[in-house]
């Protein structure tokens, strides 16, 4: 049984709230769901101490509500400045730039994510290709006869890609290589690429008033879910709480 300055958290609350926090294990899920509700608790407990919007029943009529009533007049959360998102852009310009666009083509060597037998064999077999390439044997002769994409009906070619177009896996290893003929195969979920970029186009830095707007949101959202964690961290150290220890240097709820 879990008490929170001498309220009760009945074992029923606690395995009713675990349906909303998916866990790898049961005993993961019923500490995170009597957390949440030891922390809804002493919200609704300052909640009704300073005479916010409780019903007769004692119950908030939401706790999201008075949460922001609570921080509204308890917590002062700064709002970020033009100097602060202007510092930030300048600090942080490839998330505010254009996706770079690359035209390539590959082979593909399938291989089951499961089947080691079949990788090292592809792995092999890029080795082989690569060194036909470097010798300059056709990338459309290869790709049509070894490649299980269908891009090797068209010489391997995928045409022009952007960020967010292939798997990320992929994705990671094309973006930060240059322009020719790799020198090593690509591994992702569906085998291992002979890749050559043709050609790399950088992408563009976005205008600051383009971005500002969103910069401004994302700071003060940072902002506030820090003055979140530290005013319910005030709240857990004043209050008189059995049943339940609360770790606060490992609690996401204090990061």
């Amino acid at each position: 049984m879990i008490q929170v300055n001498q309220t009760q958290i009945p074992e029923q609350d606690i395995l009713a709230e675990m349906q909303y926090h998916p866990a790898q294990s049961q005993r993961d899920a019923m500490l995170k769901s009597a957390e949440a509700l030891v922390i809804a608790e002493l919200l609704r407990q300052r909640a009704k101490m300073l005479g916010l919007d409780i019903d007769s029943d004692g119950a908030a009529t939401s706790q999201d509500d008075f949460l922001e009533q609570l921080l509204e007049q308890e917590v002062t959360i700064p709002t970020a400045s033009l100097e602060e998102c202007e510092q930030y852009y300048r600090l942080n310009p490839n998330r505010f730039a254009s996706s770079p666009l690359l035209e390539l083509s590959h082979i593909l060597l399938a291989a089951a994510p499961d089947d080691d037998k079949a990788r090292v064999d592809a792995k092999i077999l890029s080795e082989q290709l690569i060194s036909q390439l470097q010798q300059g044997t056709s990338m459309a002769e290869l790709a049509k006869h070894y490649s299980a994409c269908p891009s090797k009906e068209t010489g391997g070619s995928l045409g022009q890609i952007s960020r967010g177009q292939t798997v990320a896996e992929f994705e990671r290893q094309i973006f930060s290589a240059e322009p020719g003929l790799l020198p090593r195969g690509i591994e992702s979920r569906y085998g291992v690429h002979v890749v050559y970029i043709a050609r790399k186009v950088p992408g563009n830095l976005l205008p600051f008033n383009a971005v500002q707007q969103k910069i401004s949101e994302y700071l003060n959202e940072k902002v506030r879910r820090k003055a979140v964690a530290q005013y319910i961290h005030t709240l857990i150290v004043a209050a008189d709480i059995a049943g339940y220890d609360f770790n606060l240097s490992e609690s996401p709820l204090i990061q």
